[in-house]
């Protein structure tokens, strides 16, 4: 069983800064693609950044310049650095990983999300 937990979320004042961390657990695994999504009340679920198996980043135009996804392989877990937030960064935020176990295959996982709120 692989399992995604989210963490780091919490209210911070506009130009504020956070880190959210995804631990990655289980036994037998390998992370492919991993990233970082988030919804806002109202909207549909979006791609914030994410990170191929190769290690090349990708960033959604709305946070480019202002956080930074990086993995700590060692520890099966994904970070992303939130700087200069915004009150339109409000969400809740959720890792989701495509990882490969011998038992299943290579399957996308979803954590439980962290709330990340930032006043208007």
């Amino acid at each position: 069983q692989v399992q995604l937990v989210e963490s780091g979320g919490d209210l911070v004042q506009p130009g504020g800064s956070l880190r959210l961390l995804c631990e990655v657990s289980g036994s037998f695994f390998t992370i492919n693609d991993i990233g970082w999504y988030r919804q806002a009340p109202g909207k549909l679920r979006e791609e914030v950044a994410s990170l191929r198996r190769d290690g090349a980043p990708d960033y959604a135009d709305s946070v480019k310049g202002r956080c930074t996804i990086s993995r700590a392989y060692a520890e099966s877990t994904v970070y992303l650095q939130m700087n200069t937030l915004k009150p339109e960064d409000t969400g809740i935020y959720y890792c989701s990983a495509n990882v490969y176990a011998s038992s299943v295959g290579s399957r996308d996982y979803w954590g439980m999300g962290t709330q990340v709120t930032v006043p208007g």
